[in-house]
């Protein structure tokens, strides 16, 4: 009999994806969203620092907005492509870039 393991539970925040807990890794989920999210940007996966995923809050339709604006595509919050190519260049800088 094979055990099988599921798939940790997401959530999506302005098109990027976070554990329940809202962390792109996540050793409690043994969650790692930064290959998925790195490929929605259209980058190739590298050995990145995570993302940070500012309070967020449902709204009445069910989607996620950023707590300090209210706002569901606040750019201020959930600048997510800027985060990636800043992690991006700062693992490239330390050396550990998989390419």
């Amino acid at each position: 009999m094979s055990a099988e393991v599921a798939a940790p539970a997401t959530v999506e925040v302005a098109d990027a994806i976070f554990c329940t807990h809202f962390k792109e890794v996540c050793d409690d989920c043994s969650f790692d969203g930064r290959e998925d999210n790195d490929a929605f940007y259209g980058f190739d996966p590298t050995n990145r620092d995570p993302i940070d995923c500012p309070p967020a809050t449902l709204n009445k339709d069910g989607v996620y907005q950023c707590k300090k604006h209210g706002s569901t595509e606040c750019k201020q919050c959930y600048g997510w492509k800027k985060q990636i190519t800043r992690a991006r260049a700062a693992a490239k800088k330390a050396g550990k870039s998989r390419n």
